[in-house]
């Protein structure tokens, strides 16, 4: 039994497709410490998982110090090691861990890898990004600020650098080092098919499609039973950016007294009494089982979170994609791209041009092809299972023993 330290940040994006890959390791055999912000740990628990945690009030007030550049936000992240290291170091004094796995976005992953003198498994959420893919998008992001601010948030950016490499004994070559925390060997939760320009990646990164284990129906059968499925539209903004009550109020104009059944879920920041009154053909709540609805749906309504839209997309239903912030604006385009859906701009969004949007996706055949396409490569891609098989064939690459 080798023991592993899986080290992540605060959002459920970047959580979530990690739990069925820890449940596997234990299942296994391995001993897994799972540092986590503290929010989450009744998340992380039922794994089987050692939980240890962080103070993410602490993290986040580290990483929005500064500016709103990409270095800004370079550095942000880069900022975030005076929360995470001491903190972890304190909680796993004394111990021995065989290897460690980091988030891709964690910030100092790659730095706690080195400190600890462990060989690294980076986990990649989102799509994957090389370090050419990553200077470009800087450059492009760089250019939208006064050449004055990137040059002096550069230089803060290079003082940081300095100043964590002595601090902490680590080497830092970039800032792709600290957005993207390379390492390896990484495992990428979509697959090689829809991740962008997916067969330049080599052999390092292990596309193993979405982490999750599908549940039975019984849970839809028992919160929505007598809905009819025949046209079932789902719309979710997921979990974090839900507060959205116009955009709430506009799909009631769109969809009231239509054929279609409606699944509206509203998230926790939005109170269901504030929406008004209700259209009959309408299910709203705040919160729904996601994965049951979706083996149901006609099409899926969407902020375009990586695990929403894979979701979505492994049960072959078509999309609209409205996204909010994040990579979402980027999985929205690949969406399009590979013919899953359709890129629709909230902000100018009319309750008429919905409809049509919707009307016009249900009824595209070629979407609904490339939808399956998509999902079937999921599958075949493997999932937790292929995720641990590549964690353990790295594991003997490097003679870390059970």
């Amino acid at each position: 039994m080798a023991r592993v330290l899986l080290v992540n940040g605060g959002s459920e994006g970047h959580i979530n497709p990690t739990l069925g890959v820890v449940q596997e390791l234990i299942r296994r055999g391995e001993e897994v410490v799972y540092f986590i912000a503290e929010q989450y740990r009744d998340r992380v628990e039922p794994t089987g998982a050692k939980v240890i945690t962080f103070d993410s009030t602490k993290f986040v007030e580290a990483f929005l110090v500064g500016g709103r550049s990409p270095w800004a936000r370079v550095a942000g992240l880069l900022r975030t090691a005076d929360i995470i290291i001491p903190t972890l170091l304190e909680q796993i004094k004394g111990e021995r861990f065989d290897y460690i796995i980091h988030d891709s976005m964690f910030g100092c992953g790659h730095m706690v890898a080195q400190i600890l003198e462990l060989p690294a498994i980076n986990s990649c959420t989102s799509f994957a990004m090389q370090e050419n893919s990553f200077n470009s998008l800087q450059d492009y992001l760089s250019r939208q600020f006064p050449a004055d601010v990137n040059e002096l948030e550069q230089q803060e950016f290079r003082q940081l650098i300095s100043s964590m490499q002595a601090k902490y004994n680590v080497q830092i070559g970039s800032a792709y080092e600290i957005f993207c925390n390379p390492a390896p060997l990484t495992i990428v939760y979509t697959s090689k098919h829809f991740q962008p320009d997916g067969e330049s990646f080599d052999d390092s990164f292990k596309f193993v499609g979405p982490s999750f284990v599908p549940r039975s129906h019984g849970q839809f059968e028992s919160d929505f039973s007598g809905v009819d499925t025949d046209r079932l539209i789902y719309i979710s903004l997921g979990t974090v950016f839900n507060q959205a009550l116009d955009f709430y109020k506009l799909c009631f104009s769109a969809f009231a007294e239509t054929k279609y059944t409606v699944i509206l879920s509203v998230g926790r920041q939005t109170q269901i009494a504030e929406l008004g009154d209700i259209p009959a053909n309408f299910i709203v709540r705040g919160y729904v089982p996601q994965i049951e609805v979706l083996q149901h749906a006609k099409l899926f309504i969407t902020h375009g979170g990586m695990n929403s839209t894979s979701e979505g997309l492994y049960y072959g239903v078509p999309l609209i994609v409205l996204p909010q912030s994040a990579d979402q604006p980027a999985v929205a385009r690949r969406v399009a791209e590979g013919g899953a859906g359709i890129h629709l701009n909230q902000a100018d969004l009319t309750a008429r041009a919905l409809k049509e949007a919707a009307e016009s996706v249900l009824n595209d055949a070629s979407i609904r092809k490339s939808c399956i396409e998509i999902g079937d490569s999921f599958r075949t891609a493997g999932g937790s299972h292929r995720a641990v098989e590549e964690i353990f064939a790295y594991k003997r690459s490097l003679g870390v023993t059970d």
